[in-house]
């Protein structure tokens, strides 16, 4: 079962989203305030650490930094009334993973608890996935190589390669790739998956024999030896 932590000081804030997430299979532990919720992560792990920020004790901003300092990665979903852009920037630059404003409808936090434990399965199931097709990658270095000659990478395409060799000779949607890779859902009519799809393919397929990245007609993209 999912282990998340609820680190909300509202009472009725805090039972709203702990019966929420329980309905929906999740095993949740409520702190009710910023000390509580460090001891609490120093104690056990979570896979999904969902943060208030104006809290008593230590406030949200403060918690977040001190999980970050004591190297716990767990995902962080920062809740908070506060919904200026700056707000949002210093939850972020704190060490959350995601910032959701309140009030909010149950079902987007749903969805971005989701969202964040695929992106935290994913990057777990990196290192299992580091060779194929004559692609080689170092996670800890952050690069890449095919038959020996190295990508040169951006950030990006590199998590973009990340994502299609774990799910290697899988025919992936683009909105399955926006989301994992960019943490969001694009519109229909955005073309950035396909821009870096194309990105990806010159530094992969370009000057070899056999394509790795594969278009899958009505469906999405592939990563695979043979079409």
């Amino acid at each position: 079962m999912v282990n998340i932590l609820l680190v909300e000081d509202d009472l009725k804030i805090a039972t709203f989203i702990k019966k929420g997430l329980e309905e929906s299979l999740f095993h949740v532990q409520l702190a009710r305030d910023g000390k509580e919720g460090i001891k609490l992560c120093d104690e056990h792990d979570y896979d999904l650490i969902i943060l208030d920020v104006m809290l008593p004790e230590l406030d949200g901003f403060d918690v977040c930094q001190t999980l970050r300092r004591r190297k716990i990665p767990t995902p962080i979903i920062m809740l908070s009334a506060l919904d200026s852009p700056e707000e949002k920037i210093k939850g972020l630059q704190t060490g959350a993973d995601d910032y959701l404003a309140k009030p909010f409808l149950f079902d987007e936090l749903l969805a971005r608890v989701q969202a964040q434990l695929r992106r935290a399965e994913f990057n777990r199931g990196v290192m299992s996935f580091q060779e194929y097709g004559g692609i080689y990658i170092n996670v800890d270095e952050q690069n890449a190589t095919r038959d020996g000659k190295e990508l040169k990478l951006s950030p990006r395409e590199f998590s973009l390669l990340l994502f299609l060799m774990k799910n290697r000779e899988k025919a992936l949607s683009r909105s399955t790739i926006a989301q994992a890779v960019w943490n969001v859902h694009f519109d229909v009519s955005s073309n950035t998956v396909d821009v870096y799809i194309n990105y990806l393919r010159n530094k992969i397929d370009k000057g070899f024999s056999c394509p790795l990245i594969h278009t899958v007609k009505g469906r999405g993209y592939m990563l695979k030896m043979k079409p």
